[in-house]
């Protein structure tokens, strides 16, 4: 009996070792380095791409900056490495990247087998197919027999498998290594249409320099929602990330801006002086300064923000928000109490 107890002390305690370099895993390192590595697209306009001289932008970019925000104060301690559909994933679970910031679905799969954790979704999309206006196509169901362009390593080909089955349709898969090529073989003519997430597409068609001679088509094939993801088995990590993301969606909610947010320190609202860190808690419960809030909101800004000037009407995108307005206005923007 004696030495079952003193077994399942040791196990006990190597557990608790275990948990405690667990819990003290990215967060310690990236505030140790001085940096965050953040894995990105290499190069969709409106999520994360360079502008000509050279500084990275887009919805994705600012996710990052939010985060650098939440754990350093200010948005630009980040290492932007461009990853590819087949390598993403691979570099987040080798440790070559601290968080992955790059457009991809949440689902089943990439959560429990890749060993991934998602956090809030920063963009609700849904595949969709585009195509040259000279074709005269009008719906995706006129597009039996066509060539379509595919992102290798994306959930797009199963989808577009999926779709064509389910509608009898015949179609033939170019299958694309990267998102810069995917581009260059639709516009040179490789495939009669290219398929992948609306905003994407959005992005593409921006993209090829003729955004006049290209067309959406209307249906939607997919739920997509997009989200930053970060390694399994590190949950004070999960949580900075996660709340990072939502600090923009509820300040939105609660009509604090890049602009307002030093006059809103001084609102005697208790819900918005917990947010800003005024009252303090929220800081200390996720490991960091209390004003986490408020240098995310004043460096990067709200979630609306955000979204109007990458992909919302002051971008060349000029999507409407859609699913990615807030729940208070239809969409499903939705942020948990902070408290």
């Amino acid at each position: 009996m004696k030495y079952f107890k003193m077994v399942a002390v040791l196990l006990i305690a190597l557990f608790t070792l275990a948990s405690g370099i667990v819990s003290a895993g990215t967060l310690d390192n990236v505030k140790k380095k001085g940096f965050i590595q953040v894995g990105v697209n290499e190069g969709l306009f409106g999520f994360a791409s360079p502008d000509a001289k050279g500084v990275w932008k887009g919805l994705d970019i600012d996710s990052a900056k939010a985060i650098s925000c939440a754990v350093f104060g200010t948005p630009d301690k980040l290492k932007f490495i461009p990853l590819s559909s087949q390598t993403r994933f691979t570099a987040l679970q080798s440790g070559e990247i601290d968080v992955l910031c790059r457009n991809a679905t949440r689902n089943l799969t990439r959560e429990s087998q890749l060993g991934l954790n998602f956090v809030t979704v920063n963009y609700y999309d849904g595949q969709g197919f585009m195509v040259l206006k000279s074709l005269g196509i009008k719906s995706s169901k006129e597009l039996s027999g066509a060539t379509v362009c595919v992102l290798q390593g994306t959930t797009t080909e199963q989808n577009a498998a999926d779709y064509f089955k389910k509608n009898g349709m015949e179609w033939k898969p170019v299958v694309v290594e990267s998102t810069t090529a995917i581009v260059q073989a639709f516009a040179s003519g490789r495939c009669d249409c290219l398929t992948s997430d609306a905003s994407q597409l959005a992005g593409h068609r921006v993209s090829t320099g003729k955004p006049a001679d290209y067309m959406i088509l209307p249906e939607v094939i997919s739920k997509e929602p997009l989200a930053p993801a970060v390694r399994h088995g590190d949950d004070q990590w999960y949580d900075v990330v996660n709340f990072a993301i939502l600090a923009m969606i509820q300040a939105e909610e609660y009509g604090i801006t890049s602009k307002n947010v030093d006059q809103m320190l001084k609102s005697e609202d208790p819900q918005i002086k917990r947010f800003l860190g005024v009252t303090p808690g929220n800081g200390e419960a996720l490991g960091l300064d209390e004003k986490f809030a408020y240098n995310i909101i004043k460096h990067v800004g709200n979630y609306g923000e955000s979204f109007d000037r990458n992909v919302g009407a002051s971008s060349p995108l000029a999507l409407e928000r859609g699913l990615n307005a807030l729940w208070t206005n239809g969409g499903l923007m939705y942020a948990p109490p902070f408290k």
